[in-house]
């Protein structure tokens, strides 16, 4: 699956932030993600470059800097319709809360969140109700500048717990980063979010919205589910993989 995705032909260069196992320069093909919107760009004969950088910094290159078509992976929201012309999906998420078992928050709502204290990433999107929830202040959120320093945090206390995709989750824990004891203090919620879809968003221009009807079209000859369930398993369960 991963061989053979080279293409001679034109480069379509997307921004993105390290978000494994969805989009990782230290992963094949640049995780499930990336690979998966290599293989829909060389069945159009293009081939895919993914530059890095911090999130704030991957949304303003990939939707205003004309050296990209646009940036990946991201959520779809009301406000970002209006600034992307967003790709069919290339990956399928799930948002969790984690948090510590030595102080389990229990939540039967999103709403039931509001005396904790929250941990974030700036610019990340955390569904409709949660975002908007955060808006009116009804619940309190800590925004950090990736998962990995949220889950330090988490680990030191410094909030109450924190929102993060499920397998971004279960891979930071399985990294060298993170001891064994740690990894066995952490537990998550799966009942407060729903399953999302992750995108890609081209830029909002009149070769942004040509790029998208084209990948789009690529798109529906492959199947995105089986793509992400045979990446995942190659990888092995610690990456999210059955």
């Amino acid at each position: 699956m991963w061989q053979g995705l080279a293409v001679a032909g034109p480069a379509v260069r997307l921004a993105s932030d390290e978000w494994p196992p969805y989009v990782s320069a230290s992963l094949p093909d640049n995780g499930v993600s990336g690979a998966y919107a290599s293989a829909v760009f060389a069945r159009l004969g293009s081939a895919l470059t993914i530059d890095y950088f911090p999130w704030k910094r991957t949304m303003e290159v990939g939707m205003n800097d004309a050296r990209y078509a646009g940036l990946l992976a991201v959520w779809r929201t009301p406000q970002r319709d209006t600034q992307c012309h967003f790709s069919a999906p290339i990956g399928i998420t799930m948002t969790v809360l984690a948090y510590l078992k030595e102080a389990p928050v229990i939540a039967s709502t999103v709403r039931d969140l509001r005396d904790a204290q929250i941990g974030t990433v700036a610019g990340y999107s955390n569904g409709e109700e949660f975002d908007g929830l955060v808006r009116r202040g009804v619940l309190h959120v800590q925004e950090g500048v990736n998962d990995e320093t949220n889950l330090r945090k988490l680990l030191s206390k410094r909030f109450d717990a924190m929102v993060i995709e499920k397998r971004v989750l279960r891979h930071l824990l399985a990294s060298p980063h993170f001891t064994r004891a740690e990894r066995e203090r952490v537990a998550s919620a799966e009942n407060l979010f729903r399953e999302r879809t992750v995108h890609i968003c081209f830029q909002r221009t009149p070769a942004g919205l040509a790029q998208q009807r084209a990948f789009n079209d690529a798109a529906r000859e492959f199947d995105l589910p089986r793509f992400e369930r045979d990446y995942l398993r190659r990888l092995g369960p610690e990456f999210g993989g059955n």
